[in-house]
């Protein structure tokens, strides 16, 4: 990796889990470390604060697979390919090294940019910028057609948060929406009544939604809030017991700990990119005390 990258107290190159490369970003007791393997923000801890990000004991941490847990970048696509069962669900950008092109400090901020490698082979360019301040983490992902032809987009900045137990925690912010609930079949159309709750698995798709939320979490008095530009999709999962248990990369018993609130266009709110257009899908995570 390019040591020149290096910011003396600020950012940091170093080699972290399964032997990868990751960026170790620091500014004012705050850190972040954003992993070359799918351009992961894996850890988000602001100063004298409990990490904010989640990610399983079981994880993979080799090349070519993805991480469980962090913020995954689910580019080009989200979920199933819409043509191609042959493709990786969720895209490519999570299964290859990206490359760390820039890194920057300020008096306010710490930042790095990765661009992803192959972008001739999708005829699309796509850069993520990770910006560390003393209380808040910005990942954006930015996509640029680089084909002479219109381009279908769905993402999603993944993230996995960490809870004191998902049993007693609530989002808010999407009361009032309209969801897609993926577990059935038919994946049925609802409408949010109230704070999201967890008492099964859940993986909603929540459309038109582009205010921020907040993760409720008294166990430990804190309010994780999401922010979010250009994305007018909310993705909330847990996979509770059963799916838990069939995930290879996923502890059994450790549904408890996590919640996703994902920004994300996807379902009815795919994107369409003409020649040459760029867009720019922005999260934005602070905690504040309940």
């Amino acid at each position: 990796m390019n040591q020149s990258l290096s910011i003396p107290g600020r950012v940091s190159v170093k080699t972290g889990k399964g032997g990868l490369s990751y960026i170790e970003l620091r500014y004012n007791g705050a850190e972040a470390h954003v992993y070359l393997q799918g351009a992961h923000v894996l850890h988000y801890q602001p100063a004298e604060q409990a990490p904010v990000l989640w990610h399983s004991q079981k994880s993979n941490f080799e090349t070519n697979r993805p991480i469980r847990g962090g913020i995954p970048v689910c580019w080009p696509w989200f979920g199933a390919h819409p043509s191609d069962t042959t493709l990786p669900a969720h895209g490519l950008a999570r299964l290859v090294e990206w490359e760390p092109i820039a890194s920057d400090s300020t008096p306010i901020t710490t930042t790095v940019t990765l661009r992803y490698p192959n972008s001739e082979k999708i005829r699309a360019s796509a850069e993520l910028i990770v910006i560390l301040t003393d209380d808040s983490l910005t990942v954006t992902l930015t996509t640029t057609n680089i084909s002479t032809e219109p381009m279908p987009l769905t993402e999603a900045l993944h993230a996995y948060f960490a809870v004191s137990d998902i049993h007693n925690i609530s989002v808010h912010g999407l009361e009032g929406q309209p969801y897609i609930d993926t577990l059935p079949a038919v994946r049925p159309l609802r409408t949010q009544t109230g704070p999201i709750t967890f008492t099964k698995e859940t993986d909603r798709i929540y459309i038109d939604t582009p205010r921020e939320c907040a993760i409720h979490d008294p166990g430990m008095n804190r309010r994780i809030l999401v922010g979010k530009e250009n994305s007018l999709s909310t993705v909330v999962w847990n996979p509770w017991i059963a799916k838990a248990a069939r995930m290879p990369d996923y502890g059994d018993n450790e549904y408890p700990e996590m919640v996703c609130v994902e920004t994300a266009n996807c379902g009815p709110n795919a994107l369409r990119l003409t020649p040459g257009q760029t867009h720019a899908l922005t999260t934005r995570i602070r905690v504040v005390a309940l």
